[in-house]
């Protein structure tokens, strides 16, 4: 009974990230809409210019402190967020909003995969065979028209989002501990606005109509990604990285979910694909653990079994 009782047991630390990935999964239907009012680039600066705003108000006694080490980690953090999310949103005007959070997920075992190629850390076990659940995973799901061996621009431009939002978690795990988590917070999110509104320029993408709809969608997802970072960086102080991954992976199931609702019909081979990528995160991020051999008995015990 006290087994079963603590393998089923929920901190509310835990709670708050299932409701929160719950409504991140709810995310890309709301970006695959406001991308048929405004351009990738725009809406992306407009979105974490919201984002940066929010969290700078609720840091305003710490922002003093800011130091040099803090705006170069948080720029190159930002350029990396930037980076994901705008190449994230340009894929959504070409493929629907369940197919991008699946291969979106694919960040999750790309991270020990750049940490190989880049810092020379070779990936153990479960990560390799994670990667490859998840790469197979990949060919089910984005191969247009039944053709499991080509991906379409979509699924392309959606792959290179997720290298970049992996590029992104090696990052902040590299300045891990040397920064102030809230000061580092402002100039990342500040710094994605300004590069998204930057690359307008050599994209030839223009300024929108600033309809209602625009802006409500941009103001709501820039409130609630401030949000989010918050309540994760809060919750996982208390919550192992292993787990909050586990619970993260929800993000493409509720994304899913919330597509079928909304009319996307994905063929069966494709979701198998989504399930498989899924699997390969879940895996990746599993670690073997070896059998400790047992202790010998001391000599006085032994001698008194004898006696």
């Amino acid at each position: 009974m006290s087994l079963s009782r603590y393998a089923f047991s929920v901190k509310p630390q835990e709670a708050l990230l299932i409701l929160i990935t719950l409504f991140w999964g709810g995310t890309f239907l709301a970006v695959q809409y406001a991308v048929t009012m405004s351009g990738p680039f725009f809406f992306v600066g407009l979105r974490f210019a919201t984002a940066g705003l929010a969290v700078a108000l609720l840091s305003l006694r710490v922002l003093n402190g800011i130091s040099w080490l803090e705006i170069k980690a948080g720029g190159v953090i930002g350029i990396a967020i930037a980076l994901g999310y705008s190449l994230q949103t340009w894929g959504l005007q070409f493929i629907p909003s369940s197919k991008s959070a699946f291969i979106t997920a694919m960040y999750v075992p790309l991270v020990p995969m750049l940490q190989w190629l880049c810092l020379g850390r070779m990936p153990g076990l479960m990560p390799c065979i994670g990667i490859a659940l998840a790469f197979s995973g990949l060919l089910l799901l984005a191969g247009p028209e039944g053709n499991m061996l080509a991906l379409g621009k979509g699924e392309i431009i959606t792959l290179a989002s997720a290298v970049a939002i992996a590029a992104e978690i090696i990052l902040i795990s590299a300045w891990a501990g040397k920064v102030d988590v809230r000061r580092v917070t402002v100039v990342q999110l500040l710094t994605a606005s300004l590069v998204s509104f930057a690359a307008m320029i050599p994209s030839g993408e223009s300024v929108p109509t600033l309809s209602p709809g625009l802006l409500l969608v941009a103001l709501g997802l820039g409130i609630f990604s401030a949000i989010i970072q918050v309540v994760m960086n809060w919750a996982q102080r208390s919550v192992s990285p292993t787990r909050a991954t586990v619970i993260y992976t929800g993000e493409p199931v509720w994304a899913g979910i919330f597509g079928r609702l909304a009319g996307e019909r994905l063929p069966l081979l494709a979701l198998f694909g989504g399930a498989l990528i899924v699997l390969g995160v879940l895996v990746s991020e599993l670690k073997l653990k070896k059998k400790k051999a047992p202790l010998p008995a001391p000599e006085n015990s032994v001698k008194q079994s004898e006696g």
